[in-house]
């Protein structure tokens, strides 16, 4: 199968993009940059130029392919709203090329928190609150199951993770920490958050493109949920700095979704795809001296 790739080259979409090509596939990474387009290419793919707010180069690269991986997804955290604005207008152009050929189109979302409980696959996307808008965003392709589309949803948990990388929800307590000289959790920390080692999720992604039916979700979740405490620990202890409760503000808008337990559960995915994570749990990898890489 010849898979588009939007984000091949980041965090998530270079593992991805490596699963896919040990496996036996062809892969057609979208690059904004020269340094997108080297890292693609070094993974063994072949690079389209351009980026995710044109519509023209998405529909190419859509007609080109076999199915689409969509994981372009701006990591700045300041400008959630805009990144939430251009994944809309990316999804909704690739969905329109794709309707009606029965291609896959897999996009990565989030876990939902449920409260008393850990989410599961068949509970509803998060739709308000500061993340709702990529929930709105999944609930779109989902409909697109409706229109030919072999649409499909992998949510990924707050923390997605190897050691030596870093990114994203974890890299904002990371730097806060350093900024503060305080390893900080908000109330007692005993809020759970869902992580999974990116190479994991990258064979779930692969897993679904290959077998899913449409308007499928999945959940790719290796440990249930880490408390954020034990997080402010790991970290605490690799920096060297006190760990101690801080106020939400501390996070910036993000600290009503740190304040959240959301504990998260995949046993409806592994049953259903055969998917067993195999590599270190995310305390594993603080461990052993790296930071961990968590879903934009």
């Amino acid at each position: 199968m010849r898979v588009f790739v939007t984000g091949a080259s980041g965090g998530i979409g270079s593992a991805v993009t490596a699963e896919l090509i040990a496996s036996g596939h062809a892969v057609l990474g979208l690059a904004r940059s020269q340094g997108s387009a080297q890292i693609i290419e070094a993974l063994g793919a072949t690079v389209l130029r351009g980026d995710v707010d044109d519509a023209g180069i998405l529909t190419a690269g859509a007609e080109q392919s076999d199915g689409v991986i969509h994981l372009a997804f701006s990591n700045d955290f300041t400008k959630f709203a805009e990144g939430v604005a251009e994944e809309a207008f990316a999804l909704e152009t690739l969905g329109a090329a794709l309707i009606e050929t029965g291609k896959p189109l897999v996009i990565a979302s989030g876990t939902p928190g449920v409260a008393g409980r850990a989410s599961t696959e068949h509970d509803p996307a998060l739709v308000d609150g500061p993340v709702g808008g990529r929930g709105r965003n999944a609930q779109g392709v989902l409909k697109l199951a409706e229109k030919g589309v072999r649409s499909a949803v992998v949510r990924l948990p707050r923390s997605v993770h190897e050691a030596g990388v870093s990114y994203g929800f974890a890299g904002i307590l990371i730097t806060a920490a350093q900024r503060s000289g305080v390893s900080g959790f908000i109330g007692d920390g005993s809020q759970r958050w869902p992580a999974v080692h990116r190479r994991d999720a990258a064979a779930l992604f692969r897993l679904v493109l290959e077998q899913a039916e449409a308007g499928t979700v999945v959940h790719a979740v290796a440990d249930e949920g880490d408390t954020m405490r034990s997080l402010a620990e790991a970290i605490g202890g690799q920096l060297r700095m006190p760990v101690e409760a801080v106020a939400a503000e501390n996070f910036g808008f993000l600290g009503a979704v740190f304040a959240a337990d959301q504990p998260s559960s995949s046993t409806w995915t592994r049953e259903t795809f055969g998917w067993r994570p195999t590599h270190p749990s995310m305390l594993a990898d603080l461990a052993a001296g790296g930071y961990p890489v968590l879903a934009g």
